[in-house]
């Protein structure tokens, strides 16, 4: 029986081996999505793929990780028959990894003297991986196909050396192709180092040891997770948003009925819009990612993050719907805008149990930037970010200004980066002051960021939401303020739908303001 001190010293271990393996991605990377914006996520499982220890990363990857490794294990043991020492593997698929294309799964089964031990992966969003649109998000993609290459559990690596073909694979299908490869390299290392903290501790602990560890670890989460729901109480609550469509029409339904009962929670989503012919998908890993980030923000996010944690959770989403769509629906929206919205919903439906500890709702969008295409020389290139919004107003504080909010944990791409890095230039980058709503405690603001693009030819696709619903307040207080895109072309500005794929011209400067978020708590007359 492991005593409680070696238990803690070793999950707090595994916590810590998972943030060295992003300090491993981030310095390795090439592109500036990943070394600039922190854009990727790392987590280790024990041999039975139960996830064991997790950076605080990006909640959308983090929340998918578990679901997708199970299906790429599979995958690997009925096509591959399983896996073997010295091997790593890589996917994108949506429907097997859990996000969208752009999203590349890299996993490495640890062995300690021919013995499974575990397995280090982690997920990194890859600025192209080719597609109809730069970006690989065009927001008119009709099919999966449409959004780039689909890969298949495939080996990255056998007997410990690249396996060529894959990576020429990945460079063939991206814009980008040194920065692809380079960065599937830095998603190489940050696994080697996963593999080697994990193999430390066994070696210093015993396999034994570790594993009576990890058990430990999981059934305290669970034990907490379930006092925590307890804590909230018993009951049935309901939520209800809605997405704008292309047209910018709120029509797509995200419903929600949650149940807690017991130290448990059921979430159904029956009501939910059917699966839509642009890119809104979510797939099923997406969906239980904003369930998992929204249940720890408010039961207790100092519960040590395991596959424990959510024992007591069932997620019930009909099959074909707007949260788990057929493939090959397309999904890259449905990772970043869905998933916030979603997220959201069930914040709101917490908020009915628990009103005190959950703020107004947030502007509500990552407001995704892709750019991309040719330069003077014949070069190709590709550029990613998601922008930050206001937060929402809290129960004792106002929002927090031009922040990336929820469902992702990214940064904005410093100015200099961009111009050293891509034919564009930032023309203005500022708060937008006084867009997050009214209240007791305001909303925080959304940001503006102007891109003028300086050679060559490009396309851009905008895909962001809150362009027509405002994003609202909470007990009283006021919605935040809409976003809204502009193009400036030849001296003549012209507004631009928030989902949306154009040409740009050399002189061409788009502007994003990003929505605020909703206040908190009616103001005193």
């Amino acid at each position: 029986m492991i005593d409680p001190i070696t238990a803690e010293i070793l999950s707090a271990a595994l916590v810590y081996a998972s943030e060295e393996m992003g300090l491993a991605v981030r310095n390795s990377a090439y592109s500036p999505n990943i070394k600039e914006r922190l854009d990727h996520s790392c987590a280790l499982f024990d041999r039975d793929g139960r996830l064991i220890a997790q950076a605080e990363h990006i909640p959308v990857h983090l929340g998918s990780l578990p679901w997708g490794l199970k299906r790429m294990l599979e995958i690997i043991a009925c096509e591959h028959g399983g896996v073997r020492e010295g091997e790593m593997w890589v996917a994108n698929d949506p429907y097997v990894t859990g996000t969208h294309l752009n999203d590349v799964t890299v996993l490495r089964p640890i062995f300690d003297g021919g013995r499974l031990a575990g397995f280090a992966a982690n997920k990194a969003h890859h600025a192209d991986v080719g597609g109809a649109a730069p970006g690989s998000m065009p927001a008119d993609a009709a099919d999966l196909f449409a959004e780039g290459v689909v890969v298949p559990p495939m080996r990255l690596m056998r007997d410990d050396r690249v396996v060529a073909e894959a990576v020429a694979l990945f460079r063939a299908n991206s814009r980008t192709p040194d920065a692809c490869s380079g960065d599937l390299r830095a998603q190489i290392a940050g696994n080697y180092t996963g593999e080697r903290r994990l193999l430390e501790l066994v070696s210093r602990y015993s396999a034994q040891t570790f594993d009576e560890a990890v058990a430990r670890a999981l059934d305290g989460s669970e034990r907490a997770m379930r006092a925590a729901l307890r804590k909230i109480g018993d009951g049935v609550f309901d939520a209800t948003d809605y997405l704008e469509d292309r047209d910018g029409e709120p029509s797509i339904v995200i419903a929600l009925r949650l149940e807690l009962r017991d130290g448990s929670a059921l979430l159904d989503y029956t009501g939910t819009s059917a699966q839509c012919r642009f890119p809104l998908n979510a797939v099923f890993g997406v969906t239980l990612s904003g369930v998992y980030y929204a249940l720890r923000a408010v039961t207790d996010p100092t519960i040590p993050m395991n596959e424990g944690c959510f024992r007591p959770v069932e997620v019930r989403v009909p099959e074909g719907t707007l949260l788990n769509p057929r493939r090959p629906a397309p999904v890259s929206g449905g990772n970043v805008e869905t998933s916030m919205r979603n997220a959201e919903v069930v914040l709101q439906a917490l908020a009915c149990a628990a009103p005190e500890r959950v703020p107004a709702c947030s502007g509500g969008t990552m407001s995704n930037v892709m750019l991309g295409g040719t330069r003077s020389d014949g070069r190709t290139w590709a550029f990613y970010e998601t922008n930050g919004c206001g937060s929402g107003g809290r129960l004792n504080a106002d929002g927090i200004d031009a922040i990336q909010c929820h469902m992702t944990n990214t940064l904005n791409t410093p100015i200099e980066a961009v111009e050293r890095e891509y034919p564009l230039r930032i023309a203005r980058y500022e708060i937008a002051e006084g867009t997050g709503g009214a209240g007791r405690h305001r909303g925080g603001s959304g940001l503006v960021r102007e891109i003028e693009l300086t050679e060559g030819t490009a396309q851009a696709t905008l895909l962001a939401d809150r362009h027509t619903l405002r994003p609202p307040g909470a007990h009283g207080g006021e919605p935040g303020t809409c976003g809204r895109h502009t193009l400036k072309r030849a001296g003549t500005k012209t507004r631009v739908a928030a989902k949306t794929t154009l040409p740009l011209q050399p002189g061409d400067t788009l502007t994003i303001q990003t929505p605020g978020g909703g206040g908190y708590g009616a103001l005193e007359p």
